[in-house]
């Protein structure tokens, strides 16, 4: 089961800042230039430098728009962040502000002595090295972006990161009714940036555009059932400093907020879209794109954090459902129908229990991560068809003692859906992974740093484990995970044959038939998403593969010593990077 978040930001978030920010791929540079005198000194004064050098553009970056601060920061003013303008950000694609800014902090970058930084300040140091060469290679491919994926794109995600806005104070309050009034304004950015798609032949299709529009009228649909309206009745509640009065009054400028600002934007962006409907030149894959093959090149890299090429990511991709196929055939006097049978019925529990039990159960593999407070929330039923299964929502680095989860019902099938879902986005998935890297202290620029294969495949490496912690036999739990493993593989090879290689819907037809899957209309839907959202398996399987690698890597090297335990603690502690990066410092954050 594909657990899709919406951007790790680490879900929501990390969606949220890539879209706000300007598409580009490169931390904003305009705050570099006080480092002029940085290149020299002792070593203490290197990484004392280089950690003021990143600090101020953790502070540049994340105050660059309103929703970035918020979600990133709950106290910006202790990070010396004050008197912030309010802004909702932009969708802009300047090629030359991009590659300026890549310039521009490769400059300030190279000033440093990378040798004479301690362990984490390498580590961040090659991961903005990192950052720099991906921002060049992707500056020619901005409008190849697609703000509004089918799978999580802006026009399902913004109404959620507003509903999620906490309010802390009277301020947030303020922010949030002012942010509510931009959006007619940002809408027009993305409006403006999807007419140069178009006028570059680079619109998306029209069975793509059928979605995102059903997507965009299924919002507006709620009408004064709008969840904008309840959860912000339930946030305001908890804003102690204000009157009852004074919370009435604000709820009434909410609801017309919405209703004058909100759903008119909407309905701007429907329209607009309409007038763009027809213009998109390709209904296939990247492939048939001028420079498309170069652009599902640049952007897999980008979503995996892995070097290898697209070839190799085909070859490895086979080897690991060859050798799933093959442990599956191992598994004797079970089919996987009799197991899928068994899972289904394996004993319903509340989304907290089986956190609970997910919990309990990594004690032994997995090193030890603060306590923190968890909340279940459900996708309401109006957007079930249009949300991902679930998404677990990244709390601010200065309070992570408060997480999210939402849940989406209508794509719970069965409780070992539920179970397996619940791993990947809490425990040993992206909740359990947040809270124990924050414990580690990392720079916070490493949190603004949207690595989606290591961050998806670490979930999905958690899911895939969790099979084996379900009350299930030990058999059923093996056939059913190698089930799971193979059927994300083949996703991931489709989009690389439909991208890559120029699969046909016939030719993706064809391919999962031979792997017994035959449903028109599911091959169809497959299709269509990958279309819509290219690269986006192989952020979940390759990433997954690499932790895979990893591991046997690191079981090669440790011998007896091997401990999955520690192995856990080692690409943990490097955090969120490319996969060379962690592969080259696991061995020292392992110690």
């Amino acid at each position: 089961m594909l657990h899709q978040d919406i951007s790790h930001i680490k879900s929501i978030y990390k969606s949220q800042k890539k879209y706000i920010n300007l598409l580009t791929t490169v931390l904003t540079a305009a705050c570099i230039l006080f480092l002029s005198a940085c290149g020299s000194g002792t070593e203490g004064d290197q990484n004392k430098d280089f950690e003021a050098y990143t600090k101020e553009l953790f502070c540049t970056e994340a105050a660059s728009n309103t929703i970035n601060l918020h979600y990133t920061l709950r106290n910006p003013e202790d990070y010396g962040i004050d008197d912030r303008e309010v802004s909702l950000g932009s969708f802009e694609a300047d090629p030359d502000e991009v590659r300026a800014s890549a310039e521009n902090m490769k400059s300030s970058l190279q000033k440093f002595s990378r040798e004479e930084l301690n362990l984490q300040n390498k580590i961040t140091y090659d991961i903005l090295d990192y950052q720099i060469k991906s921002a060049e290679r992707s500056s020619d491919y901005l409008l190849y972006e697609e703000p509004m994926g089918l799978v999580s794109g802006v026009q399902t995600q913004f109404p959620v990161i507003l509903s999620e806005y906490r309010f802390y104070d009277r301020q947030d309050v303020e922010n949030y009714l002012e942010l509510m009034e931009m959006s007619g304004d940002y809408f027009e950015s993305l409006i403006k940036f999807e007419r140069e798609k178009a006028e570059a032949g680079l619109f998306m299709a029209d069975y793509a555009l059928d979605t995102v529009l059903e997507q965009c009228r299924a919002f507006l649909d709620m009408g004064d059932g709008n969840y904008l309206y309840s959860t912000f009745v339930d946030r305001i509640e908890d804003v102690n400093e204000l009157t009852k009065e004074e919370k009435s009054d604000y709820i009434q400028d909410n609801a017309l907020a919405v209703s004058d600002y909100i759903y008119p934007a909407y309905e701007k962006l429907i329209a607009a879209m309409e007038e763009l409907r027809g213009s998109g030149k390709n209904e296939k894959g990247l492939v048939y794109l001028p420079e498309g093959m170069d652009y599902y090149e640049t952007t897999v890299r980008q979503q995996t954090g892995s070097d290898r090429s697209v070839e190799e990511m085909e070859d490895l991709t086979r080897r690991q459902i060859t050798d799933d196929l093959e442990a599956m055939e191992q598994v004797l006097g079970i089919t996987t129908q009799e197991a899928q049978e068994a899972a289904s019925s394996m004993g319903s529990r509340s989304a907290e229990e089986i956190l609970s039990r997910l919990q309990d159960g990594i004690g032994a593999a997995f090193p030890e991560a603060p306590d923190t407070v968890l909340e279940v929330k459900y996708v309401p039923e109006e957007l079930e068809e249009h949300l991902s299964p679930a998404f677990y929502m990244i709390p601010a680095i200065d309070n992570t003692e408060e997480n999210v989860i939402y849940i989406n019902q209508a794509q719970m099938h069965d409780d070992l859906t539920l179970f397996t879902t619940l791993a990947h986005e809490g425990y040993p998935g992206h909740l359990y992974q947040t809270v124990y890297y924050e414990s580690t202290d990392p720079d916070p620029i490493r949190s603004l740093m949207d690595f989606g294969g290591y961050v998806e495949g670490w979930a999905t490496y958690a899911e895939m484990g969790s099979y084996y912690l379900a009350p299930l036999p030990k058999a059923q739990a093996a056939l059913l995970q190698k089930n799971s493993s193979i059927i994300l593989g083949l996703y991931a090879l489709a989009d690389m044959g439909i991208h890559y290689e120029g699969w046909s819907r016939m030719d993706t037809a064809e391919f999962f038939s031979n792997y017994g899957i035959t449903d028109g209309e599911t091959i169809e839907r497959i299709y269509e998403l990958i279309i819509g959202s290219p690269g986006n398996y192989l952020k979940y399987y390759i990433g997954y593969v690499e932790f895979l690698e990893l591991k046997k890597d690191w079981a090669e090297e440790k011998g007896e010593d091997f401990s999955q335990k520690d192995f856990h603690k080692a690409v943990l502690g490097v955090g969120p990077a490319p996969f060379r990066i962690v592969e080259k410092y696991m061995w020292e954050t392992g110690e």
